[in-house]
């Protein structure tokens, strides 16, 4: 198996954008228009997507859709930033939202920006929608297909039913097809990885091609080759390990070799246990 799919944010949403609109939102009654170019001058990121949606008491105004795959402290000045473009662009009112994926601690996550500068205040309040906090049985019942992918790392969704019938929905339709990766890569922070190779039927070398696996390699190369890969493979083994896991960086923060710390990467993806990468080690 080796498909080239589309599976980009802006592809996530499009599935159901009235029902995704809903949710973000809370209003019932919404109505969902155009996915919108987010190409703001000099910022232009795919995890952005902006949709323009009425509805009855608001009129016409912009959903700001930000899909994070794990939190960071500059998430409220880019919420500022990219509320207040969006709405220069188009001039319409923005409702910001935005979707952290994985869970990295237990801090509190700020749901708006504010600074004082001599006397001048900036504000931008915003809705954070953590994704481990989210009903698994919204992705079946509303439904959220957009939501289908991240069953495993959804609240009750760790079990292999759920997660065999969350894959039994994404096969049984063509737009959703494409997807069985991303939902397979999420299935390996909470099932064994052998398990999640017998309900896909196919190699765990296919995760490679799962963009949030993508993305964490990226983020690492962005931020300067060893170093960057060692910061991504912290932050991955706190998602799947936790504490547990923290406790290998010590070792894994001496090798220098790029192409080793890379598979490090590679292997905490299908890794069961942390005695699995110590054998690495």
């Amino acid at each position: 198996m080796n498909k080239a799919a589309d599976i980009s944010t802006k592809k996530l949403i499009s599935l159901a954008p009235n029902n995704w609109a809903k949710w973000v939102t809370g209003i019932p009654d919404i109505v969902t228009g155009e996915i919108l170019n987010t190409e703001f001058q000099w910022i232009s990121r795919q995890s952005d997507v902006v949709i323009q949606a009425e509805s009855p008491q608001y009129g016409k105004f912009l959903i700001l859709n930000e899909l994070q795959l794990r939190y960071t402290s500059e998430m409220p000045r880019r919420m500022r930033a990219y509320a207040a473009l969006a709405e220069e662009k188009y001039k319409l009112q923005t409702y910001p939202v935005l979707i952290n994926i994985l869970k990295i601690s237990n801090s509190e996550i700020p749901t708006s920006f504010a600074s004082n500068f001599i006397g001048l205040r900036a504000i931008q309040d915003y809705r954070v929608i953590n994704l481990w906090e989210v009903d698994v049985n919204i992705a079946f019942e509303t439904p959220l297909p957009s939501l289908l992918p991240f069953v495993p790392i959804l609240k009750g969704g760790e079990n292999e039913s759920t997660i065999r019938e969350a894959l039994r929905m994404l096969r049984a339709d063509q737009q959703l097809n494409q997807l069985e990766t991303v939902l397979a890569f999420f299935a390996t922070f909470v099932l064994e990885s052998t398990l999640v190779q017998e309900i896909m039927r196919w190699d765990m070398t296919v995760l490679r091609e799962s963009p949030w696996y993508q993305e964490i390699l990226r983020e690492g190369q962005a931020r300067g080759e060893v170093r960057g890969i060692i910061s991504s493979i912290e932050t991955s083994l706190e998602a799947k390990f936790g504490s547990d896991g923290l406790e290998l960086m010590s070792q894994i923060s001496q090798i220098s070799d790029l192409e080793q710390l890379k598979e490090i990467l590679r292997r905490i993806v299908v890794a069961n246990t942390i005695q699995d990468l110590r054998n690495v080690l």
